[in-house]
């Protein structure tokens, strides 16, 4: 009898720390696919800050054309529309359709100021000109960083066999940022 109760408890110990293991690593890769969601918000959240830095630019740089092209009401208009469609969206891809007209009528702007040389040399279009370029450099490494934070997450929840846990937690797979047609290229900001 003895025997075949140590037998059983060396069973149920070997049971047991395989239940221990399993569900170590159950909750481990739980909170690895966890990790990698956050990461992914994190970096959506990059891309809106800088998307509303360059938002926010819009307005002095508008108010410093104005003082030298001020019957060039549409183009003030259609900064401003894009403004504020950047600033009502919600998701990625409102923010990457409301970024292109944003971009769109920036680019018009900055057609409009090679006619007027004095305001290239104003030294506070000059900084804003600056500011923006920084700006248009940050929302690129921030879309590059959301772009690996999303691979990295949308590995680890199609790899086995942690793609089990995922699926049993209801983990989707995030949406890599592509930009739209034609906004592969930067404003020109520089003269």
């Amino acid at each position: 009898m003895k025997k075949n109760t140590k037998i059983l408890l060396g069973v149920l110990g070997g049971l047991l720390l395989v239940v221990i293991l399993v569900v170590g690593w159950g909750v481990s890769t739980y909170n690895g696919l966890v990790d990698g969601e956050q990461a992914v918000q994190t970096q959506a959240s990059n891309i809106e800050t800088q998307l509303q830095r360059r938002s926010d630019l819009i307005p002095n740089l508008v108010n410093t054309v104005k003082g030298y092209a001020a019957h060039e009401e549409e183009i003030f208009t259609a900064l401003a529309e894009a403004r504020a469609k950047l600033s009502g969206a919600t998701s990625l891809e409102e923010m990457d359709e409301a970024n292109g007209e944003l971009t769109s009528a920036l680019n018009r702007l900055m057609v409009i100021v090679e006619n007027y040389p004095d305001l290239k040399a104003d030294q506070n279009f000059i900084g804003l000109q600056d500011e923006l370029a920084g700006t248009e450099n940050r929302i690129a490494q921030v879309r590059r960083d959301y772009n690996d934070a999303v691979q990295a997450y949308n590995v680890k929840i199609r790899r086995f066999p942690s793609n089990i846990i995922a699926g049993m937690f209801g983990f989707e797979p995030a949406e890599l940022f592509e930009s739209s047609e034609g906004a592969d290229s930067v404003p020109e900001v520089s003269f």
